[in-house]
């Protein structure tokens, strides 16, 4: 089973929305779309489920054509950040609804509405109406109705986005679990690269409505193809600026460092470097050499995590450490850069190495 998208574009009133885009889209993992607000995910999304036409091109689903078909005849399911629930229904019959739509037998029904409901922990409220329920029941509500109707497809479009820290942890950790050997390929679009690296599978690197990159999620986060995948698949913010490589170093403003064994071989001339936060820490360490001394502007501090914004060489760069670093803000501070963690890009922002 296959979810295959053939050059499909979409065009409202003369501007296109989503330029020529081909993926295939295999069953058994999270198929992830990763981009900002904005980016063409939800479009992308409503194409794939029927819901909105498509300019040119094909969509197959197991090899049929379903370009033309309506969403009721794809078999897919839809599950949006917005809690979609009939108010005036109990959860159970919420649940059960694309099966008695379908006019599956009564005692089917009952067990896949009862397999559902076990899965997702919702058994003792399937008497309640959604307005009796919390946000992140509701949801469940919603990703029980999706699994219980045994799709070809699941499309979850941000189905966390509005629900609390603790919950969506929580069911973030359960997604991959509640699809896995069921068939179905799952479509998963969410803005939060971190969300991508942990649900895994592939993932598309949108941005400004075409694909930047689509592979495997951990082979896109180490090797992204451009400078702009590296910027869609990073967050904090990548930091990147012009270096020129000469002989046996690189230069970025007075900063030098040593080529390693697989920078050497470049070319000597202009590039962007791009160096993810985690690898600026404010203190120097064994892989964390090179020091960058700027003014901070902004601090945050998260969790077990801080971050300092601070302005290096005309840049706005970003540290993120392990730990509570007292950073007072308009303050010089020296930190220190891994420069074997460095991307380098071509002026054109295709990978140079």
């Amino acid at each position: 089973m296959a979810l295959v998208l053939k050059d499909i574009t979409k065009v409202v009133q003369g501007v296109t929305h989503i330029k020529p885009t081909s993926l295939t889209l295999e069953k058994g993992h999270f198929n992830v779309l990763l981009g900002e607000t904005g980016a063409g995910k939800t479009s992308l999304i409503k194409m794939m489920a029927g819901l909105d036409p498509i300019a040119s091109g094909q969509i197959v689903m197991d090899g049929v054509n379903v370009t033309k078909l309506t969403t009721q005849k794809r078999k897919i399911s839809l599950v949006h950040q917005f809690f979609v629930n009939y108010p005036h229904m109990t959860v159970y019959d919420n649940i059960a609804s694309p099966l008695k739509v379908a006019g599956m037998a009564k005692s089917e029904i009952q067990g896949r509405v009862e397999e559902a409901a076990d899965i997702l922990k919702l058994r003792p409220m399937l008497h309640r109406r959604p307005h009796e329920l919390s946000g992140g029941q509701q949801q469940r509500c919603a990703l029980a109705r999706a699994i219980a109707k045994d799709s070809q497809a699941v499309f979850l479009d941000e189905p966390l986005a509005n629900l609390d820290y603790k919950l969506r942890e929580e069911l973030r950790e359960l997604l991959p679990e509640l699809f896995a050997g069921r068939g179905a390929v799952v479509v998963y679009a969410t803005s939060e690269p971190e969300e991508a690296l942990l649900l895994g599978g592939q993932t598309a690197l949108m941005a400004d409505g075409y694909v930047a990159q689509f592979g495997t999620t951990a082979e896109i986060y180490r090797a992204p193809d451009t400078l702009a995948a590296a910027r869609i698949f990073s967050d904090p913010p990548i930091n990147y600026a012009p270096v020129v490589k000469q002989g046996g170093s690189f230069r970025m403003g007075d900063i030098n460092w040593t080529a390693n064994s697989e920078t050497s071989g470049l070319a000597d001339g202009e590039y962007t470097v791009a160096v993810r936060p985690n690898h600026i820490v404010p203190q120097p360490n064994d892989m964390a050499t090179v020091p960058l001394e700027g003014r901070i502007a902004v601090t945050e501090l998260s969790g077990s995590e801080s971050s300092a914004h601070f302005e290096f060489d005309n840049h706005a760069w970003v540290s993120l450490a392990h730990g509570a670093h007292p950073y007072e803000v308009g303050e010089n501070h020296t930190f220190f850069m891994d420069a074997n963690a460095c991307l380098y890009f071509a002026p054109d922002g295709s990978r140079a190495v």
